[in-house]
């Protein structure tokens, strides 16, 4: 039921989605140049890997030594318009019509934190991840990554059709609030290092 309500309301959607995501995609390549994609392997359903699909965001500018920067200077004023009205995201539907991704579950992090989880904490990828989440509309960038985490294990525990319905309409408040983008001065979150309070 959860696989067919995605794709009903992607394609019953694909009128709006589908001019947006052209127009953003025009706007980044005048931006930012190319590649207009970022592309990324992430863990989906039981830590299965994939190719996250997502906008470009950031430059990719290096300091003297031929190093990358930190996300915060390559991050554009336009790159961080995308963020914070989730347009970046758009290209995940197509992760989605894959059956790689849901629309709501939790989102897609790295695949070197995998072996950093707890076994509870790992439960996250007893679903497909999402393009929103239970986390997006409780707080997103702005909690720490126990919360985080803690949210993701009640959605698996709690999940439903009415509960995604209400986590997609929450979500679109959010993202014209713009709540909880950054987490204190980094661009998006700090790196995940492992957590000693879920043991368990």
């Amino acid at each position: 039921m959860k696989r067919f309500i995605d794709l009903l309301l992607v394609v019953i959607s694909a009128p709006i989605w589908i001019p947006l995501l052209t127009a953003v995609a025009l706007i980044v390549r005048l931006q930012l140049g190319g590649p207009v994609l970022f592309t990324q392997r992430r863990p989906g359903l039981q830590g299965r890997p994939f190719l996250l699909v997502k906008f470009r965001t950031m430059t990719d500018a290096r300091d003297s030594g031929g190093l990358q920067k930190p996300d915060s200077a390559r991050l554009t004023r336009f790159g961080r318009l995308l963020r914070a009205t989730s347009l970046d995201e758009l290209p995940e539907l197509w992760n989605v019509l894959r059956g790689e991704m849901s629309l709501v579950g939790p989102r897609p992090l790295l695949m070197e934190y995998l072996p950093l989880y707890s076994p509870k904490q790992a439960r996250r990828h007893e679903v497909r991840p999402g393009m929103t989440g239970w986390v997006q509309i409780n707080g997103r960038n702005a909690i720490s990554w126990d919360e985080k985490f803690a949210l993701d294990t009640w959605y698996v525990d709690h999940q439903s059709v009415w509960l995604d319905l209400h986590i997609l309409w929450r979500t679109l408040w959010h993202v014209v609030k713009r709540d909880g983008i950054t987490h204190g001065n980094d661009a998006t979150m700090p790196s995940f290092t492992g957590s000693k309070s879920d043991v368990d």
